[in-house]
C-alpha cells in the first residue's frame, strides 16, 4: 500500500523545504509553546485548520473530533479527552481566543440529523458523542428549514459555544475580557468562510465580522 510511503515522502519535502525556511521558528518552539488561539474543529480530512487559515507552526492549539463538538462541563466520569484539551488550552496555555470551526458536508452532523447508528450496536462511541446535538436536532427538525443538514451544522457551532461557557474557568475569563469565543463555518466546495455574529445569531463574511 503506497499511502504511508506517500506520507513519508511528504515529510521529506517538509524537512528539506518548510522546515529549513522556518528553522529559527522550530528552534523557538522546541523550548515550549504559547499559542494565542485554540481551534475546535472536525477531524474530517478535508477541514484542516492549518491549511484553511494558512497558519505558522505554534500559532494554534488544535482540538479535532467528530462534528467539531465541545462537550458540556462535567466534574467527573469517563475519560474526558476533549475537556482535558480545553482545560489545558485555557488554564495552562492561556489562549486568548477559542474558535469553533464547523464545516459543510459534515458526516457526523448528518448522522445526528438522521439518527443513524454509525458505530458498534449498543456501545457506539460515535453515537454517544453526537448525542450532544440531540436537542439541537429537535429544534432544526421543528424549524421548517429547507436545508436541515446545513441548519444543524450551523446550530452545532452554537451548541459548542454554549457548552464551552459551562466550563467555569471559561465563563470567568470571558467575563474578565481575557478570553474571546468565536464560531465559523467553512464551505468545502466553494472555500467560503462564514463567521458567527453572536449578537444577531447570524453568520456573515469575515470582512463584516467585528470581534
Amino acid at each position: 500500500m503506497p499511502e504511508f510511503r506517500e506520507l513519508l515522502a511528504g515529510y521529506q519535502r517538509f524537512r528539506e523545504g518548510a522546515y529549513v525556511s522556518q528553522r529559527e521558528r522550530w528552534a523557538e518552539l522546541a523550548e515550549g509553546q504559547a499559542p494565542p488561539l485554540m481551534v475546535i474543529g472536525c477531524c474530517d480530512s478535508r477541514v484542516d485548520p492549518a491549511t484553511i487559515f494558512d497558519i505558522a507552526p505554534g500559532q494554534v492549539f488544535s482540538l479535532r473530533n467528530v462534528a467539531n463538538l465541545a462537550p458540556p462541563f462535567q466534574e467527573a466520569g469517563g475519560l474526558l479527552g476533549a475537556s482535558a484539551a480545553i482545560e489545558f488550552a485555557v488554564l495552562h496555555l492561556q489562549v486568548r481566543h477559542i474558535l469553533v470551526l464547523g464545516h459543510a458536508r459534515c458526516g457526523g452532523v448528518a448522522a445526528a440529523l438522521r439518527g443513524e447508528q454509525l458505530g458498534m450496536p449498543g456501545t457506539s462511541f460515535i453515537d454517544r458523542w453526537v448525542s450532544i446535538l440531540a436537542d439541537a436536532r429537535e429544534r432544526v427538525l421543528a424549524s421548517g428549514a429547507e436545508d436541515k443538514h446545513r441548519a444543524l451544522e450551523l446550530e452545532a457551532i452554537k451548541v459548542s459555544l454554549a457548552n464551552l461557557r459551562t466550563f467555569p474557568f471559561i465563563a470567568e475569563r470571558e467575563q474578565q475580557g481575557v478570553l474571546k469565543l468565536h464560531g465559523a463555518y467553512f464551505g468545502i466546495a466553494n472555500g467560503e468562510l462564514l463567521v458567527l455574529d453572536e449578537a444577531s445569531g447570524t453568520f456573515c463574511g469575515p470582512d463584516s465580522y467585528t470581534p
